[in-house]
């Protein structure tokens, strides 16, 4: 028997992350630089990782409930409304999730039926179309353009629903583009949204991380938080990746489900990461603005960098990604990047890792060191004085 043959086809035909791939190539390459993982390069704030160590110390290692410890629920709620302006109700419209990757999948396999579109804009992060597919759903992406921000369009929307169409993902502040949405644009999704009735799930786990301009949920816009999942965590925001705390807010009806279908997977997120976030939520906002200060201050040294040497690189006002064209090299995404790795020893992710409409711009990530990013930068545009 050959046990390979019995693998799943969705499963198998999927082809793997095109960010790990070359990442997987830096880890074993010297004086190489990588900008390709999106992963905040401070270390978790101490009051965060004292919390979690105390409640070692104080043996609290059990099991939680099951959508998570009610206090870290009341946290989360209070969170919301502080922020965004958001009431959820800690009992039955929270779920504490194993990363927000975790309530990414969950919410898709909860509300899905076979055969159902789930309309992508793109690029977008790397896991959308792979979960719906896994999910038995048919990812319809839309393909966002760099004259409008790469910000969804509401003609673009239109033009994409079916009769078949049931759930828009809405990845903003955006991976890998940084695009943000502003409140009127909102408005103009929204009312497509509503007029075929469809169910929104909004990733917003960047959410505080936007340069010049507040956050504003799809949620808080007129007839939408009774339609709309929102999907966030603490591992960008608080710099707190390997803890795996998400968390998924929106109708009873829909948290309830996606709660059943969490007991059954993964029974409860990690108790540990549960106290840790609790004191993030808590005490963390000062956290959250050294950083942001930090990152902004990358982010107009990477558009500057990129200016400078002849590629396009339109303002991102959202996460910590810059998405330069590299059109003017001649070289499709793809190729750009590993020329790149091997003549200069830069790791960046080839747009297109984000959905087809990604050739020909390039995924930057600056939550590196400054140092880092300048070095980064004279290696990338060495490379491109060769082709420009």
């Amino acid at each position: 028997m050959n046990i390979a043959d019995k693998i799943a086809t969705r499963v198998a035909t999927m082809p793997p992350s095109g960010i790990r791939k070359f990442f997987d190539v830096v880890t074993e390459m010297g004086n190489a630089i990588s900008l390709g993982v999106g992963e905040p390069d401070f270390d978790t704030p101490w009051h965060i990782r004292e919390e979690a160590i105390y409640s070692l110390e104080q043996g609290k290692t059990v099991y939680s409930a099951n959508a998570g410890m009610l206090p870290l629920r009341q946290e989360i709620s209070k969170y919301m409304k502080r922020k965004f302006d958001l009431s959820y109700n800690e009992a039955d419209q929270i779920l504490v999730t194993v990363g927000g990757s975790e309530g990414i999948d969950v919410a898709l396999r909860t509300l899905l039926n076979g055969g159902e579109e789930v309309l992508i804009p793109e690029p977008s992060f790397v896991a959308y179309m792979p979960c719906t597919v896994f999910a038995g759903g048919v990812p319809v992406p839309i393909a966002t353009k760099a004259k409008n921000e790469f910000k969804l369009t509401a003609q673009e929307l239109e033009e994409a629903i079916t009769e078949k169409s049931k759930i828009l993902i809405f990845p903003y502040p955006n991976n890998p583009t940084g695009a943000i949405m502003e409140e009127d644009e909102l408005q103009a999704i929204a009312k497509i949204v509503k007029k075929h009735d469809l169910i929104v799930l909004s990733d917003e786990i960047y959410a505080e991380l936007t340069y010049g301009t507040r956050h504003v949920s799809i949620a808080s816009v007129e007839g939408m938080y009774e339609r709309t999942v929102i999907l966030s965590g603490l591992s960008k925001a608080y710099a707190m990746t390997g803890w795996r705390i998400g968390y998924a807010l929106g109708p009873a009806a829909v948290i309830g489900a996606m709660t059943k279908m969490h007991q059954y997977v993964l029974m409860c997120a990690p108790t540990t990461s549960q106290y840790a976030a609790m004191a993030a939520l808590k005490d963390g906002d000062e956290d959250i603005e050294h950083m942001k200060e930090s990152y902004d201050v990358r982010r107009k040294l990477m558009i500057e960098g990129f200016r400078k040497m002849g590629l396009s690189c339109f303002e991102p006002k959202g996460a910590f990604y810059v998405f330069p064209s590299i059109k003017e090299t001649g070289m499709n995404s793809l190729e750009f990047c590993e020329k790149l790795l091997q003549e200069e020893k830069v790791a960046v992710v080839p747009g297109d890792a984000f959905g087809k409409s990604g050739d020909g711009y390039i995924r930057c990530s600056y939550a590196y060191s400054v140092a880092e990013l300048k070095e980064a930068l004279i290696r990338i545009e060495k490379f491109v004085k060769k082709f420009i």
